[in-house]
């Protein structure tokens, strides 16, 4: 098993301080697939940090979870018990994830036991929900008793260690392209990795800031957990995270993984994003079906058109495409919600899941022409 670092350093962000790792199972009981399962629907997509084994949801036990969410197998199944992980690994994995994101940020009785389950096995535990395990007595006894490790992903740097905002978003050269949405959970972290894979496929640098638990499990490189911050530095730290991307790695674009909506009423962090990051374009994504808000069913959900005028009347920014969420869709409605959208609102729209990649290139260059495609580069 590999030897972590320690998370307690107070210098250190939550990305440089997770634990070294390779092979984790991730934990998501009766929410893959589902929006308060987006951290484990994150990690089967996406994981430059992990070796992802298995998905445990008893609902879905027995499908390749590649399957499930997007129509094309990756190899990772989805498996009933912690136990049958275990087996299917031939071995204890190093680390368990709890991939489940629910609205309160609060572990259930019975999400606890599945974790101090894999922490009596020796498996290091991967934490992103607002619930700080390591100020948890039964969790810390059990973590030295097994000699394991908990991150929590979501907790802060000490205050000293903060910024405020700055003004140094100002010296950041190239652009900005944030991607917000209509709600949370909508979205928006899948097409903003998407879109930088895309970019730099295509020959454009790009590099991704996340402002969530997921995309820094995930492995990035440069993000802060945004909605577990006193709101006074959230916009700062917004805005130091970029400006480390921008010295650290010199790239020809910079892409802002969008929090909530910033017309939701429970979640305000947009508002800190397109303040922190000062975006010259803007994303939006929408789930046309999505008929409330996902956590909050007794507020409509808004229009795209809507959530764009606001977006714009509240920041110094436009609005250069829109992006699908095709839940609840056929791929015929799919193409005709694209084609509807195009013509009412005047943007290129594309479904980033069911289209080609290339049309999120095009998005951007459509904006930004000063960047220049390789002519040997092709994005598929």
């Amino acid at each position: 098993m590999s030897a972590p670092r320690s998370a307690s350093s107070d210098s250190e962000s939550p990305l440089t301080a997770l634990p070294l790792g390779t092979t984790a199972v991730v934990y998501c009981e009766g929410q893959f697939g589902e929006q308060d399962g987006k951290t484990a629907n994150g990690l089967v997509r996406h994981s430059e940090k992990y070796e992802v084994l298995s998905v445990i949801d008893s609902r879905h036990a027995g499908v390749d979870a590649g399957l499930f969410l997007d129509g094309t197998t990756n190899g990772i199944p989805v498996l009933a018990t912690l136990a049958d992980a275990i087996g299917h690994a031939g071995g204890v994995p190093d680390y368990l994830i709890c991939g489940v994101a629910p609205a309160d940020g609060l572990l259930s009785a019975d999400q606890r036991v599945v974790l101090l389950d894999g922490i009596s096995r020796g498996m290091h535990i991967i934490n992103g929900l607002h619930e700080f395990l390591n100020d948890d007595a039964e969790f810390v006894a059990a973590a030295l008793r097994a000699e394991v490790t908990i991150t929590d992903v979501r907790r802060p740097k000490d205050t000293k260690h903060l910024h405020l905002f700055s003004g140094r978003i100002f010296d950041v050269t190239c652009p900005r392209i944030a991607v917000l949405g209509t709600d949370g959970a909508i979205g928006k972290r899948t097409t903003a990795t998407l879109l930088v894979q895309a970019l730099n496929a295509a020959g454009i640098k790009a590099v991704l800031v996340g402002t969530g638990q997921t995309t820094i499990i995930q492995g990035g490189k440069y993000g802060v957990a945004l909605d577990a911050l006193v709101p006074q530095f959230c916009s700062g730290e917004v805005e130091n995270q970029v400006v480390a991307a921008f010295e650290g790695e010199d790239p020809d674009v910079i892409v802002v993984e969008g929090q909530g909506a910033l017309s939701h009423p429970a979640y305000i962090t947009s508002a800190h994003i397109l303040r922190g990051s000062q975006p010259a374009g803007v994303i939006v994504q929408h789930a046309p079906k999505r008929r409330v808000l996902g956590d909050f069913p007794m507020v409509a959900m808004p229009t795209v058109a809507s959530e764009i005028a606001l977006i714009e009347a509240f920041a110094d920014t436009r609005v250069i495409g829109v992006t699908i969420n095709h839940e609840l869709m056929t791929d015929d409605e799919i193409g005709a919600v694209i084609d509807d959208y195009e013509l009412d609102l005047g943007l290129p729209v594309t479904d980033p899941l069911t289209r080609p990649l290339d049309r999120l290139v095009d998005m951007v260059l459509r904006a930004f022409p000063a960047l220049e495609v390789p002519l040997a580069s092709s994005v598929r």
